[in-house]
């Protein structure tokens, strides 16, 4: 379990210096969005003990009503979804084991459908039973074919 304080998530920099302390960076890590999907896609055994992890954002509030809220938390979504995911969006194998990740924004004052209002975007879908809120790909828009897409029974 990783924890973070929302106030060191300011922008797409400050969201790459926070994770990048967490679950540290290669040296060609390229401090931009693409780079913490990647990054999070590929942290794997040595990291996690191939066990997966939980990042927990406390004090999230103060994300709420800024600029990269959206993009961020569509790339946490992507990221997860990527490493979670036995496949590729192609219907490929992956080259590595599986790694279970979950993002954990916690609040402080702000109530959960009001936060899920500043996330919505056609990228995910928002969902709010009482105290808590789920965002996850849109998989008909990032998956619409089959393939790639996890198995449902």
């Amino acid at each position: 379990m990783y924890e973070l304080d929302a106030r060191d998530l300011t922008g797409e920099t400050g969201v790459c210096e926070a994770f990048a302390r967490a679950v540290g960076v290669p040296g060609y890590f390229g401090w931009n969005w693409d780079a913490l999907v990647d990054r999070l896609d590929d942290v794997h055994e040595a990291v996690t003990g191939g066990v997966g992890f939980v990042m927990v954002v406390h004090g999230a509030d103060v994300l709420l009503g800024a600029d990269h809220l959206k993009v961020f938390m569509t790339m946490l979504c992507l990221a997860a979804d990527r490493a979670n995911t036995e496949v590729d969006p192609d219907g490929n194998p992956q080259d590595e084991p599986v790694v279970i990740e979950h993002f954990v924004f916690l609040l402080d004052e702000v109530r959960a459908e009001e936060f899920a209002a500043g996330i919505e975007d056609p990228d995910v879908v928002v969902r709010v039973e009482g105290d808590f809120l789920t965002v996850a790909l849109d998989l008909d828009v990032w998956r619409p074919k089959a393939v790639g897409r996890p198995k449902v029974s």
